[in-house]
């Protein structure tokens, strides 16, 4: 793919579903190339409006600067121009910034700035934080608010003008007021991304708040499940929604919900359940029981 601009890349990014692939780590817990080209051969055979490499999803967070570049220029290069990639962008401002340039000469297509860790940080120091990643790069930036760095709709207008490389905001917070008054500030300056975990669960009431599409960690295993329920959502099908909630996504919850960091673990062993072999989640995450992989495996069954 050529370089996109960002306002090119706003315009596809919003098109369509988005993808979070895992990243694949083999007996050692080393990145496993492999597994991974073959993952993401799989993930941009069908209709994604993006790939987002060594997300949240693909624990960019157990990732080393050096693993996040590899595995960054491993999906530029095994996708080949069929899907935009985006790269992350996390930690404190001057290593967001080092990866920021790091992802441009990957030949990544735009950037996840990430909150920084541990830290709080003031509104003001958020606002600094933001502008020093987009004038580090070219590339368009999707800023995630979360966590501690959740972002008010004053700040997020503040940033939208300074920065015109800016190109969305990804929520991760799901607070409809807030969000209510983003839009109604910011308008379609930005898109705008679901990014809760298990974003279906929230996809067809965040559409009316201007959420046009949203990170789905279930395409990673069920990528027809999740673009029929992409597309039910975009047609604001309430049936077909709640009906799919019902058969899957809530039962699916239910397991994801027993231990802190199962909503990445859940994802690797989906991918185990359809016969793709996740592999294992780097520690501090922990992988599903073995009684948990059976019963994801029989609910998996149910839709695939």
């Amino acid at each position: 793919m050529t370089a996109m601009s960002p306002e090119e890349l706003a315009a596809r990014l919003k098109s369509g579903l988005l993808s979070f692939p895992v990243t694949h780590f083999d007996a050692d817990l080393q990145f496993d190339e492999p597994r991974y080209r073959q993952h993401l051969a799989w993930q941009s055979g069908f209709d994604v409006a993006g790939l987002f490499a060594a997300g949240g999803t693909g624990e960019g967070f157990s990732l080393t600067s050096e693993e996040m570049d590899r595995v960054v220029r491993v999906a530029v290069d095994e996708v080949a121009g069929r899907v935009p990639v985006v790269a992350p962008a996390t930690g404190g401002t001057v290593v967001s910034v080092a990866q920021a340039k790091a992802a441009q000469a990957a030949g990544a297509s735009g950037l996840l700035l990430f909150p920084p860790y541990l830290t709080e940080a003031d509104q003001r120091g958020l606002v600094e934080h933001i502008g020093a990643v987009c004038r580090a790069t070219d590339l368009g930036v999707i800023v995630y608010s979360r966590a501690n760095a959740v972002l008010t709709d004053a700040t997020v207008a503040e940033v939208a003008d300074r920065n015109p490389n800016l190109i969305g905001l990804k929520d991760g917070v799901g607070d409809i007021e807030q969000m209510t008054r983003t839009y109604a500030r910011v308008g379609d300056r930005l898109i705008y991304v679901g990014g809760l975990p298990t974003a279906e669960t929230f996809a067809l009431p965040l559409l009316q708040l201007g959420v046009s599409t949203y990170s789905s960690a279930l395409y990673n295993f069920l990528p027809e499940f999740a673009l029929r329920f992409y597309a039910a959502v975009r047609a604001q099908d309430r049936t077909a929604v709640y009906r799919m909630l019902g058969e899957f996504v809530l039962p699916y919850l239910d397991i994801r919900d027993r231990a802190k960091g199962y909503a990445v673990s859940i994802v690797k062993a989906g991918l185990t359940a359809v016969g793709r072999d996740g592999g294992r989640v780097r520690p501090p995450l922990t992988d599903l029981t073995e009684a948990e992989l059976a019963e994801l495996t029989a609910l998996v069954e149910k839709v695939s």
